[in-house]
């Protein structure tokens, strides 16, 4: 009695299956497309999805909407001794890169692996700075890098493309650190971590409205990132929800500068949100010269709660930045885009808490609150 024949798509499993364990495709490396499948194996298509779903079982392959079919990385078989650059031009000027980037050196996902902190030679032209640090990580045949993209230029957004578009020449996958470049498409199939911006800034204007602020300006540099777009939206929110009849929004836009220089309409406001704790540094300062008294005259809630936000002339209330877990994110991110190149870009926006302080002339003189919940109607995406 003959015995029975094999089923066709079993025969296709089989061939897959023994070529995937014999090394000839290589992890993370893409198979031929289901219609290359059916003319190989003179199959129909559902006979070789039948194949594929069971290869897909067995955990040998992942198959990815609108991408194609991929050869799964064994569990624990990331590559080590790997080498991550920074581009992070605005370092120094922002002060939550230093403890996110020590972060991803620190974390214990970080095995042998080793973090490029390059140098350039143009500090004082960031455009140029930022070019160079990309090509260094480039010369250096770095896994992936860590991008910051560059803020606070007329040139930013234009100098945000090149660099990413250096990066995908040259194969380097990337995670963008607290922002997005401005031009959508520079920032396309990027990971991306940091916290839930449109959050923090709902959260800090909520708070001063609560506290009774009626003339409750934002205050930003020109030509800042989206990060500062996100939190201006947040703000705006608030004020549409708690306090439209009270309080119009009203955008203060500063020259970026080492010194801050408020312009004489801003007093008027009895309330500040400042893009960041930097900015509300600087505008306390000049407030104070002025004889403004904080928070009797003018309550100020800052965002990033970096180390001298407490150390302030008025301990500032603040909106506290993960950095610690944004940078073990951050670093997730990366191996887990090594071992499985082809899946879809994630945004891992990182819970934030309310920080309270004097600033704000709350009864607390220092306690600690979390995020209230978003305002229905926006999901948080993870």
């Amino acid at each position: 009695m003959a015995a029975p024949r094999t089923p066709k798509y079993r025969q296709i499993y089989e061939r897959l299956s023994r070529n995937i364990l014999a090394g000839h495709y290589q992890p993370g490396q893409k198979l031929p497309s289901e219609a290359a499948l059916v003319r190989r194996f003179g199959a129909s298509r559902i006979t070789v999805g039948r194949a594929l779903r069971e290869l897909q079982q067995r955990q040998l392959i992942d198959r990815i909407a609108g991408s194609g079919t991929y050869v799964r990385r064994a569990a624990g078989a990331r590559r080590e001794g790997l080498l991550f650059g920074l581009v992070i031009p605005n370092l120094g000027e922002t002060e939550i890169f230093e403890p996110i980037c020590q972060a991803i050196a620190a974390s214990r996902a970080a095995n042998n692996h080793a973090l490029l902190w390059p140098h350039a030679n143009f500090a004082a032209n960031k455009e140029r700075e930022c070019v160079q640090l990309c090509e260094q990580c480039i010369r250096r045949k770095v896994a992936g890098v860590f991008f910051a993209p560059l803020e606070l230029s007329a040139q930013s957004a234009a100098v945000n493309r090149r660099v990413m578009k250096l990066l995908k020449e040259a194969g380097i996958p990337v995670v963008l650190l607290d922002r997005r470049p401005d031009d959508s498409a520079a920032g396309e199939r990027c990971d991306f971590v940091g916290i839930d911006n449109y959050r923090a800034g709902y959260v800090a204007t909520e708070h001063l409205l609560h506290l009774g602020a009626s003339k409750l300006g934002f205050v930003a540099y020109e030509h800042q990132a989206s990060t500062v777009k996100e939190r201006f939206r947040g703000y705006k929110d608030a004020i549409a929800v708690h306090a439209e009849d009270r309080c119009k929004a009203q955008v203060i836009h500063l020259a970026p500068a080492s010194r801050v220089n408020v312009p004489s309409a801003a007093l008027r406001c009895d309330a500040f949100v400042c893009a960041n704790d930097r900015i509300a540094a600087g505008v306390m300062h000049q407030l104070l010269a002025r004889g403004v008294r904080i928070p009797r005259d003018v309550r100020m809630v800052g965002i990033d709660d970096v180390n001298y936000a407490a150390l302030l002339p008025v301990p500032l209330t603040t909106i506290h930045q993960p950095c610690r877990e944004i940078g073990e994110a951050a670093l997730q991110l990366m191996l887990e885009r090594l071992d499985r190149p082809k899946m879809p870009a994630r945004d891992v926006l990182l819970e934030c808490a309310l920080v309270i302080r004097q600033s704000c002339g709350a009864d607390r003189p220092r306690a600690e609150a979390k995020a209230r919940p978003e305002p229905a109607g926006r999901a948080l995406q993870a």
